[in-house]
């Protein structure tokens, strides 16, 4: 178990721009980075760093957080997993106490898989470099693609021998968990599933295997040519790059990458000095993949095997690359070459200027490829430039649209304001699937203006009187932004005084009365907290070990405007963005409209309860007092709030 000071270093250590900019794409925007969302798909940036506050946030989706939980979100890690891997990235050392027997047999089961995969990576490379089969089989295979045994090492290749109980004899002989192993697809019904196969290892963004690819070099039409580890806990097909582990600092550094279809294009272009280059994991393109490349560079180039057959197949791919706003261009390699054979018959200097100077922005590419098909047969032109018109219609970017559509009017010979209108009725097609897909369109209980051209059709939104006005969730919520945001900064320059003590000392009388049971919890967390002398800060809560109290304070601290209709929502207050040294008028004056309207409840309360009582009651009296006592500390507040409220 990792000691509690050494967490605590890491959590201080580590720089959420820092660690995020490992894995997006970001842009400087004031005091802050932007970048696309990596957890959800979007097209405008709203996925939000702050170098200042050391806290990620999505505006579209939700999500933030620390660096902690960005790793443990982004990586899916647990914990422990994300404390270790920013402890490696800073050099910190972490001091552990000795586990127990019991935390042992509680090793993470996803840690597990990670184990077993290294450990056949291992097998499969021992495999390789001494076994008679290994040697003259799959060593001559890498070795005749020119392969030096650094790269071999380096790719993590192997060679799965032909005998089909090998790894699963070793993993036994070793006390792997065989059923971890059939879960991974390393081991299938206590037999092996890759066998008489070159092996390639396939690596997560953090250099770890969650799989393996293998080649048969047998002549055999019924035998698959490759074979991929099956999916699992680890390894997501659709969301994996062959070679990003490698690539991804070349990708950021040159700010292109350079997307091939194999993984021996992918390891000959590396070992030469293209090491910018990946590719698709046993599947076509997908929008996971390209989001993935998009986190590094905005730049792709796309380098095709010299045989159209492949080209047309691979179109909708590139649509997807310009959907995401992202810049494709395509490389038609000469015919009958594909990168790794191409290479090595020019050599690199020529590859490379190749590469560069026949590398064709995609809509230009597609307009040639199509355009030369249509023999100036009008049906086949109209059919090729709707579907011209149908990728620049991908483009997000408004201005880059237009420009691409003023430019290409001349080529096709079309008049601009076709062009204009047709991209604009597939865009606004395309919008409004999206909005009719979306769960969250169809459940808004708001209303929303329709869109151009459509009608009206769901759930109206609800009346005013229709609204619940009882509930104090926005007041009481709040208190709580005030509380985190500047617990313990001073009420004001004058006051040694703190925030948090100027709620405690106005609110602890109505603390019961606190709806919202997390709010609650945690007024009560930090008046014991402090009491005992633990530092209430902002990071007090951003670190918090309840991942409710930490979401709680993201959405706090991340929001620059509170709330955009205070009146309906009950917040009669000065500003509606306050600056850091408004917290005192702001603290006054959610304080006065919380305790009015707690004191409100209580004096129906209590008066229901005198109604119902005998004159003659004991109590009677003692109730009419508190009456009187709550009702004139009521009006005083009303008093109050009507001075500053019109």
């Amino acid at each position: 178990m990792i000691k509690q000071h050494s967490v605590d270093k890491v959590i201080e250590t580590a720089r959420i721009e820092e660690v995020v900019d490992e894995f997006v794409h970001l842009k400087k925007a004031g005091v802050n980075f932007k970048g696309n969302c990596p957890f959800h798909n979007e097209k405008t940036p709203s996925f939000v760093v702050s170098p200042a506050k050391n806290i990620y946030k999505c505006f579209g989706c939700g999500k933030g957080g620390n660096p902690v939980q960005f790793m443990m979100e982004h990586e899916k890690l647990s914990f422990i997993e994300a404390i270790r891997w920013l402890a490696a990235k800073y050099n910190i050392e972490l001091e552990e106490t000795e586990r127990t027997d019991e935390e042992m047999a509680r090793i993470d089961a996803r840690e597990s898989l990670f184990i077993v995969n290294e450990f056949s990576k291992s097998h499969f490379s021992e495999n390789l470099f001494e076994s008679n089969e290994g040697k003259s089989v799959g060593m001559s295979y890498f070795k005749e693609r020119g392969f030096y045994e650094s790269t071999i090492k380096k790719f993590g290749l192997g060679y799965a021998v032909r005998d089909r109980s090998d790894l699963y004899e070793a993993l036994k002989s070793k006390q792997y968990n065989i059923e971890v192993a059939t879960k991974l697809g390393v081991v299938k019904e206590n037999r092996d599933f890759f066998n008489a196969r070159v092996m390639f290892s396939i690596h997560n963004l953090s250099g770890k295997v969650i799989g393996f690819g293998g080649r048969t070099l047998s002549k055999e039409k019924k035998i698959p040519k490759y074979i991929n580890s099956p999916e699992s806990e680890i390894y997501n097909k659709r969301k994996t790059l062959y070679g990003l582990y490698h690539a991804k600092n070349d990708i950021r550094k040159k700010d292109e990458c350079i997307l091939v279809e194999g993984y021996t294009d992918v390891i000959t272009l590396h070992q030469s000095g293209l090491e910018n280059v990946v590719a698709a994991s046993g599947t076509s393109l997908t929008e996971d993949q390209i989001r993935l490349i998009k986190r590094y560079s905005p730049n792709i180039k796309v380098l095709f095997d010299g045989d159209n057959a492949g080209v047309k197949a691979a179109l909708r791919g590139m649509d997807m690359i310009l959907a995401q706003d992202m810049n494709v261009k395509l490389v038609l390699l000469p015919e009958g070459e594909d990168p790794d054979s191409y290479l090595k018959k020019v050599g690199v200097d020529q590859f490379r200027t190749y590469a560069e100077t026949e590398a064709k922005d995609f809509i230009q590419f597609k307009t040639e490829m199509l355009m030369a098909e249509t023999a100036n047969d009008p049906i086949q032109k109209s059919i090729a430039v709707k579907s011209i018109i149908e990728s620049i219609s991908k483009i997000p970017d408004t201005l880059k649209r237009s420009l691409y559509i003023k430019q290409y009017s001349s080529i096709l010979e079309l008049d601009e304001s076709i062009l204009h209108r047709e991209s604009n009725e597939l865009i606004k097609g395309e919008m409004k699937k999206e909005r009719y897909k979306s769960k969250s369109y169809r459940d808004e209980q708001y209303d929303e203006p329709p869109f151009p051209g459509e009608r009206r059709e769901h759930a109206p939104q609800k009346s005013i009187k229709e609204r619940n006005y009882e509930s104090d969730e926005h007041q009481e919520k709040e208190l709580i932004r005030i509380l985190i945001n500047f617990a313990n900064k001073p009420v004001n320059a004058d006051s040694e005084a703190t925030i948090l003590e100027f709620i405690f000392e106005n609110v602890s009388d109505i603390l019961e009365r606190i709806e919202n049971p997390v709010y609650k919890a945690l007024l009560e967390e930090c008046r014991s907290e402090s009491e005992k002398g633990t530092v209430i800060d902002v990071n007090y809560f951003i670190n918090h070990m309840n991942p409710e109290i930490q979401q709680l304070a993201i959405d706090c601290i991340s929001s620059p405007y509170i709330y955009a209709n205070w009146s309906e929502k009950g917040l009669e207050l000065q500003t509606q963005k306050p600056p850091d040294d408004n917290q005192e008028l702001d603290a006054e004056q959610v304080i006065m409209r919380l305790r009015e309207r707690k004191l409100r409840k209580s004096v129906k309360e209590i008066k229901a309860e005198i109604l119902k009582m005998d004159t003659e009651d004991t109590n009677y009296i003692l109730y009419l007092k508190a009456f009187n006592k709550i009702e004139r500390e009521h009006k005083e507040l009303l008093r109050e709030l009507g001075t500053v409220i019109s």
